[in-house]
């Protein structure tokens, strides 16, 4: 498989996992995190690293949002138990 198919591939998947997260709001964080090692704001962490690592400047929080398609806070207020 080409690299670059490989990458989109990768991209694809990483959208779609973002999308199941946010159709299963009722997850929460803490049960991901329990169940499987990782949360939404894993995800967000590992964003910025790997932004971060190639030299583009996200924030965590700027990463959050990208996770989350709102602020934390944001999230938090609605839909965190």
């Amino acid at each position: 498989m080409k690299t670059e198919t490989r990458t989109e591939i990768e991209a694809a998947v990483f959208r779609r996992l973002v999308s199941h997260l946010d159709s299963r709001k009722d997850v929460q964080n803490l049960d991901l995190m329990n169940l499987s090692g990782f949360c939404r704001n894993c995800l967000a962490k590992w964003y910025s690293a790997e932004a971060v690592d190639r030299g583009e400047e996200i924030t965590v929080d700027s990463a959050k949002e990208i996770v989350y398609g709102m602020t934390y806070g944001e999230w938090k207020d609605m839909y965190q138990k």
